[in-house]
This record gives structure tokens, sequence and C-alpha cells, in this order.
């Protein structure tokens, strides 16, 4: 099962990196950009709750799609490639077993612990 979800999130991924070249950046955007979300894990610098809040908040596909469907409704070209850069390196993460975090252990994530899968 492990095998499938991973080439699941890979097709994800791919998919990502398809909208992106559907957009008018240059490629090196997306290289550039990909890493950024991790800008959540600076909330563990708090506790490890607004860690986990601030860590799922930039690695929530949910709200990656909802951005970037705004971009659609609203065609802000920006707004698409903040949805895509959150969905794709969320995918990304997933592929290497990071998952949404719970709030007592950065470890500790919706896919298992960190390491363990």
């Amino acid at each position: 099962m492990k095998t499938t979800l991973k080439l699941e999130e890979l097709g994800m991924f791919i998919l990502g990196v398809f909208l992106f070249t559907q957009l008018s950046y240059a490629w090196w955007w997306f290289l550039v950009l990909i890493l950024l979300p991790d800008i959540g894990m600076l909330g563990y610098l708090i506790s490890t709750k607004e860690g986990a809040i601030a860590y799922n908040i930039f690695h929530h596909k949910g709200l990656a799609i909802v951005i970037y469907l705004m971009g659609i409704y609203v065609d802000i070209e920006l707004l698409k490639l903040i949805g895509i850069i959150l969905f794709s390196h969320a995918s990304l993460d997933r592929i290497f077993g990071y998952g949404l975090k719970f709030k007592d252990d950065f470890k500790n994530t919706h896919l298992g612990e960190i390491g363990n899968n």
C-alpha cells in the first residue's frame, strides 16, 4: 500500500509540474519556489502546537487547491502559482513520508512516524 500511495503522490506532483507549465513563469521559478512552503516549520520555534498548525497550513492540499481555483476565478496568475507550489510541495513531501503534523511531536504525522514509513 505504501508504494501505491507514493505513486499516487508522484502523479499529483507531476500534475503540479504540468499545471506550472501552463503559467508564464520561467521553469526555474518552480525549482526556486518548491521548498518555500517549509517556511511553515518556523512555527516550531514557538512550540510544537504552533509549529504543527503553521506547518499544516503550508502543506494542506485542500487549501492549495482553493488558492489555485481562486487564481483561476479572478484570473490572477500569482494565485495560481502559489496554489501549484503548495500542492506540488505537499505531494513531494508525502512521497518521502512527511505528512501533516500532530501537535505533540514533529515526527508524529498522519502518515505515521517520520522514519518508520
